[in-house]
């Protein structure tokens, strides 16, 4: 008997081409940059969430080698589209690499992933990073997981519920911070963004 079809793998399967235009319209990328400026030369980055490629790009650009990853086959191809290099398909969940990265970039992808995973996908990119390595991430806050009005899950975290996720794994340092974000749904959101090193 086959599962029920995932419905935010549905989404961004019928939206890959809107979405991944939307996405590289009016970025914002200060989060990018710093994030960036924390990383050695020639860095090694995992970009979980690749969406349509943008923030791989960039990264590329700076010299980085990336890994870039989505759970959304249809999401990967618009991605290698630009990037013109293989886009691997992996839940959060799969990640199997240890001491491999020295940063994991996951701006709005982690927000999908299911309250009772969290912790296990916490502690696999805990372990892919290699000592001092950067890790970003960003979450809509809410006060539990459910659905927005285009049907895609997310796990919806409080501020303090997050906390105590990343806190399981012993990071050298952990910063979380609230700001005002827009989505593709229009509906403006306060966002918790996330800056941790291993």
């Amino acid at each position: 008997m086959q599962n029920p079809p995932d419905p935010t793998l549905a989404f961004y399967a019928k939206e890959a081409g809107a979405y991944a235009e939307w996405s590289g319209k009016d970025r914002d990328i200060e989060d990018l940059e710093t994030f960036s400026g924390l990383l050695p030369p020639g860095a090694r980055v995992l970009e979980l969430g690749c969406g349509g490629g943008h923030d791989s790009r960039l990264l590329l650009d700076r010299g980085f080698d990336v890994l870039p990853t989505d759970g959304s086959p249809e999401m990967a191809r618009e991605a290698e589209r630009r990037l013109g290099r293989p886009v691997r398909v992996m839940r959060f969940i799969e990640l199997k690499e240890l001491a491999a990265f020295d940063g994991v970039w996951a701006n709005a992808s982690l927000l999908h992933a299911p309250r009772a995973e969290l912790a296990a996908i916490l502690h696999r990119i805990h372990s892919a990073l290699r000592s001092d390595g950067i890790f970003f991430a960003t979450f809509k806050e809410g006060n539990g997981e459910g659905q927005d009005s285009l049907g895609r899950h997310f796990n919806f975290p409080s501020h303090d519920w997050l906390r105590e996720q990343f806190e399981l794994q012993p990071w050298a340092r952990l910063d979380m911070q609230r700001r005002t974000s827009n989505g593709y749904d229009g509906i403006d959101v306060s966002l918790i963004t996330v800056w941790a090193r291993r």
